[in-house]
Parts: structure tokens; sequence; C-alpha cells
């Protein structure tokens, strides 16, 4: 491996792990403004007598979209290994040295749904 290789590696790496740790930021703010959000709204709910408890709502809501940011950084970035299992599958397991992938054979034209 020479120089210019691995230090283009140190970046890609250097600029995935910023990404993630920008995200991983990201998802402990939206935490702290989804507690105290809803802590004033179950505030407001009992201070006005209580009865039907409508910040269920607004917290049910909030937090199906907080468990899906949460699912997406748990997830992780595409690898390449991720790239090439989806290759394999599209390719029906065929050997990724097959004529596909040298450019010697043209890709199938597939309907259009």
């Amino acid at each position: 491996m020479d120089v210019n290789e691995d230090f283009g590696r140190t970046v890609d790496a250097r600029a995935a792990a910023r990404r993630r740790v920008e995200k991983r930021r990201s998802l402990q703010g939206g935490f702290v403004a989804y507690v105290v959000v809803n802590t004033f709204l179950v505030g407001v709910w009992a201070f006005t007598g209580g009865g039907y408890f409508w910040p269920a709502w607004i917290i049910g809501g909030w937090g199906v979209g907080m468990l899906l940011g949460l699912w997406d950084y748990w997830r992780g970035p595409v690898t390449d290994d991720d790239v090439e299992q989806e290759l394999q599958r599209m390719l029906g397991n065929e050997s990724l040295e097959d004529p596909w992938m040298t450019g010697t054979r043209e890709a199938p034209v597939r309907p259009h749904d």
C-alpha cells in the first residue's frame, strides 16, 4: 500500500467518524428536546385539570420519529461489504469476476413496473 492510498483511507475513515459523531450529537439534542417539551406538555395537562391525556399523541408521534432516528444511527453507514452483498443478490449469486463486472457484457433491460 502506498502513502497516498493510506492517506485516502485515513481521510475517508475520519470523514465517516465525523458524520457518525454529528449524527449521535443530533440524536442526543433531539432526545433532550423530546424530554423537556413533553415534560412541559404533561405539566400543562396536569395544571389544566387532567382529564383526557392528550399529550400522549405528541409523545407517541414524536417518539416514533426518535426511534427511527435511533435505528438509522445504529444500522451505521453503508460499507463495501454491504455493496458487495447487494451486487451478489442482484446478479443472482454469480461470481463478481464475470463479464458483467468487466464491461464486456451489456446490462439487461428490465421492464418498467
